[in-house]
């Protein structure tokens, strides 16, 4: 998942992606690039209010339904190809969506975390606006984006982004342990992304 790639471009969608996901497909996808083009130079905070509430629209579904498989970090052409997915996908399509616009891979973590009032496990996507800032959680259980602090249904586990894996503390940035390449999940998301593989869903929505 190159940090230059250019999403904005509708000319860039593959052929085949209408041909894996229909026509209801590429007008998700159509809106998604449409919206980067438009916010490209606002300011961040900006940024991510757009982009977590496009997302956020998205149905909810498990993998296990969509997918056929327990856990699948499905690509964001992939989620926007479905219609519908699960807490890793909301967070990943809006990592790679704040990427495009030009916010810094230091700035963004994808959060592996325990919803305690769930009882689950799930993934949020934080931004630091400073190195020593308390992150901003960007969620799909709340479409409000909170400070981590005032998330205290949130217990990190691990943390990562395109080059880093953490392991948590409950109020710090966590001990850097290694480089994100030790998430299987996490590279066979990026060679999928890259190469433009789109996975056929078992459950799609075709609104």
């Amino acid at each position: 998942m190159q940090a230059d790639n250019n999403l904005s471009d509708i000319d860039k969608l593959p052929p085949k992606f209408e041909q894996v996901y229909g026509k209801q497909a590429k007008k998700r996808a159509s809106s998604w690039q449409q919206l980067l083009h438009a916010i490209r130079r606002q300011e961040p905070l900006q940024q991510l209010e757009a982009v977590n509430h496009f997302f956020n629209q998205m149905a909810f579904v498990d993998d296990l339904v969509v997918w056929g498989k327990r856990d699948y970090w499905a690509t964001p052409f992939e989620f926007l190809g479905a219609g519908a997915g699960d807490c890793e996908d909301y967070s990943i399509a809006k990592y790679v969506s704040l990427r495009d616009l030009g916010i810094a891979d230091d700035k963004l973590r994808l959060i592996y975390v325990k919803a305690l009032q769930l009882n689950q496990f799930h993934m949020v996507l934080a931004y630091y606006p400073t190195p020593a800032s308390v992150p901003l959680l960007l969620d799909n259980l709340n479409p409000e984006i909170k400070p981590a602090t005032e998330r205290p249904d949130l217990q990190p586990i691990y943390s990562f982004n395109g080059s880093k894996l953490w392991l948590m503390k409950l109020r710090g940035q966590g001990e850097h342990v290694g480089d994100a390449s030790r998430l299987k999940h996490w590279n066979n998301l990026r060679q999928r992304f890259d190469n433009q593989q789109f996975a056929q869903p078992r459950l799609q929505r075709n609104h």
